[in-house]
């Protein structure tokens, strides 16, 4: 073991040696990114830098190893750029590069990606600390999963597999809670890029608080809106937020003991109608506002298509959020609204909580038992999907 100790000291020692022989040099010089390093043992063999996109990478450039395991890449960029430094599809390291970094790389062909050093790049070295902390942590969880499966026909065994199942918990916490950690400590780095996609398995994210991802996202999206990698965590961010909005909404729902919540709310002449009155029909319950343009422009519309589909059982449920009852009964009157409107003028805000609005305009179109089939339809799409159920 001791020998091993003093083999791994002296390899450190020499590449320390050499990354800051190379970071003097690499002071003296400005301009394009480069990457250069040197890997033991891997004379003569051929090294891949590839940029890492979305859902893929591309080739960019090759180059034979020295004899003395020295390597140089360079390249330019306008914002921080992921990039594969490769030997083969299981031997590659994930370097994050900024224009005019110098990248320093060292380490020996044979465990490459598991155990390397790099310098000169702050991202690539906030990169190499996610990277190698989850390789660790995966390493232990599945030591700890061998034993469980070890000790899972053995008789007596409960304590030991609960022993098991606690310190297997705990290091799923740990390695969540230091990747939540970075995160908020790094949100205008895409390092965090990384941190946000990382995942135990196949299935299981580390990172699994939404308001995390909001915060990175947000920070990113504002600096590098232009960049591939934050364009998508955005959207990403994006549509998980819309599924925990559409969450909510199930729960109300549930909680009413009905698949839409009934609401009940006078109309322009003060009688009070029901959503449920309509049931039998189906029903585009709409939220919008006179004062609001883009309500008022959906409105021909909805007029042109309540025309075509209202004898064959299709009616509007159009629910106000004004306040201003002149205003609200001048824009049914100039917009020729002939269906059911609602409206408390006080922003009818216990409708708006029950269907978790945030915008206007919005809809909801229900079939005949009152069951949500679609949502948020505009334009040509609320005629398509009339035209898929009455034509």
């Amino acid at each position: 073991m001791s020998i091993n100790i003093r083999r791994y000291l002296t390899f450190s020692n020499v590449l320390l040696a050499f990354i800051a022989t190379l970071l003097f040099s690499a002071c003296q010089e400005k301009g394009n990114f480069s990457i250069s390093g040197k890997i033991t043992n891997a004379k003569g063999k051929t090294i891949y830098l590839e940029k890492l996109k979305v859902e893929s990478s591309l080739p960019l450039d090759s180059a034979k190893v020295k004899d003395d395991g020295t390597f140089e890449f360079t390249g330019s960029v306008s914002m921080p750029e992921f990039f594969l430094l490769k030997f083969g599809d299981k031997n590659f390291v994930t370097l994050l590069v900024d224009s005019a970094d110098n990248v320093l790389v060292a380490g020996d062909i044979a465990n490459f990606s598991r155990d390397y050093v790099v310098a000169g790049s702050k991202g690539s070295e906030l990169v190499r600390d996610l990277t190698l902390k989850l390789q660790e942590t995966t390493h232990k969880l599945d030591s700890l999963s061998s034993l469980q499966v070890l000790y899972k026909d053995v008789e007596n065994s409960e304590a030991q597999m609960k022993q098991l199942s606690e310190e297997y918990n705990k290091i799923v916490k740990d390695q969540m809670d230091q990747s939540m950690k970075f995160v908020k400590e790094n949100p205008f780095s895409m390092a965090s890029v990384l941190a946000l996609y990382q995942k135990f398995d196949k299935q299981n994210y580390v990172v699994q608080d939404l308001q995390s991802l909001k915060v990175a996202a947000s920070a990113l999206h504002s600096i590098y809106p232009k960049s591939e990698h934050v364009t998508a965590l955005y959207n990403n961010t994006l549509r998980l937020m819309n599924q925990q909005q559409n969450l909510k909404i199930q729960q109300l729902i549930q909680a009413a003991g009905d698949n839409s919540p009934d609401i009940e709310l006078p109309d322009q002449n003060g009688k009070t109608k029901k959503l449920s009155d309509f049931r039998g029909k189906h029903v585009l319950l709409q939220f919008w506002s006179a004062e609001d343009i883009n309500s008022r422009v959906l409105n021909p519309v909805l007029a042109a298509n309540y025309k075509k589909y209202k004898r064959k059982g299709f009616e509007i449920y159009q629910v106000s959020v004004d306040e201003d009852k002149r205003i609200w009964k001048e824009a049914i009157q100039k917009d020729k609204l002939t269906w059911t409107n609602v409206g408390d003028m006080k922003g009818s805000n216990d409708a708006i909580i029950k269907y978790n609005i945030r915008k206007l305009p919005m809809n909801y179109l229900l079939d005949k038992e009152g069951k949500i089939i679609a949502r948020d339809l505009k334009g040509p799409a609320v005629g398509q999907v009339l035209a898929q159920i009455f034509e």
